[in-house]
């Protein structure tokens, strides 16, 4: 399927995670976005990724609302929160299990440390150290046995299949121009767990495509998720937008700003007298 029409109306969205009050990162990435949908007479959309049950929290919802308020956003109602809507993920994967690209994996963390430390070279890719294919191996039999025994698991894409299946792809980036997607360079990535039918790389992909959004803007630092996305798109045959990855913003040290690290917050800055104006004086927008 082709990328977005350049006659389509433009559709972008804004997506946080609900762990933490929003920060001058997520201003930039925000306006990033509904501004070029505003330059299109284009479509905002909010969608709040909250699929960690364990770390988010629905006043961290109520505190998106309010800062992108704040800033003087508009979105589309209503907002899709992704844990509302856990049988689009199902259905996703059980389409790419009748295509015999999933398999159960037991392994733990642990397990697969050895692994790798037991290897002479093992593989990195983008995340780190490549999952070394221990329960691809696996006859279905014992897997299913294991599976109906209640024991942990998650469900990995098998990359070899996947990429066979799906023949050479590429994308395109606003500023890089066409890229050849290369999503081998993942490994065998998880794409849901027995307690959480669903990860980012899946829940993205399928909430982009049923949300009609035609331009992903995103950070830099998903350039390379955004390889795993294509291929996803290609074997579930979704649509494909077209992607702009902005600059992110850092600290004094040249570290990117994150809420792990207590950048500030718009909550912050706003209650210290900064008005909309000013804030986005200063992220560039």
């Amino acid at each position: 399927m082709g990328y977005a029409s350049p006659m389509t109306s433009v559709i972008t969205r804004f997506a946080p995670s609900p762990t933490g009050r929003l920060h001058l990162g997520h201003a930039y990435s925000a306006l990033f976005a509904a501004e070029a949908a505003w330059r299109a007479d284009g479509r905002f959309l909010l969608r709040i990724e909250d699929i960690d049950a364990g770390r988010c929290r629905p006043e961290f919802i109520a505190g998106i609302e309010e800062d992108l308020a704040w800033l003087g956003l508009l979105w589309e109602r209503p907002m899709r929160r992704q844990s509302q809507h856990m049988d689009d993920y199902r259905a996703a994967l059980d389409r790419l299990g009748r295509r015999g690209l999933l398999y159960p994996c037991f392994c733990t963390r642990a397990d697969i440390v050895r692994q790798i430390g037991a290897s002479a070279a093992a593989p990195h890719g983008p995340d780190g150290p490549l999952y070394p294919g221990l329960c691809r191996r696996l006859l279905p039999e014992e897997a299913a046995r294991r599976q109906a025994s209640g024991e942990p698991f998650a469900l990995r894409l098998d990359m070899a299949q996947a990429l066979a299946q799906a023949g050479p792809l590429v994308w395109r980036d606003l500023e890089a121009g066409e890229v050849l997607a290369e999503a081998g360079l993942f490994g065998d990535v998880v794409l849901a767990r027995k307690d959480v039918p669903t990860s980012y790389h899946l829940a993205v992909t399928v909430d982009d495509a049923l949300q009609g959004v035609t331009l992903v803007t995103r950070g830099r630092d998903l350039f390379a998720a955004t390889h795993v996305h294509r291929l996803l798109q290609a074997l579930l045959d979704l649509p494909v937008p077209q992607w702009h990855h902005h600059r992110l913003l850092t600290d004094e040290s040249g570290r990117r700003l994150a809420k792990r690290d207590k950048a500030a917050t718009i909550e912050s800055l706003r209650r210290s007298g900064m008005t909309p104006a000013e804030l986005r004086r200063m992220v560039g927008v």
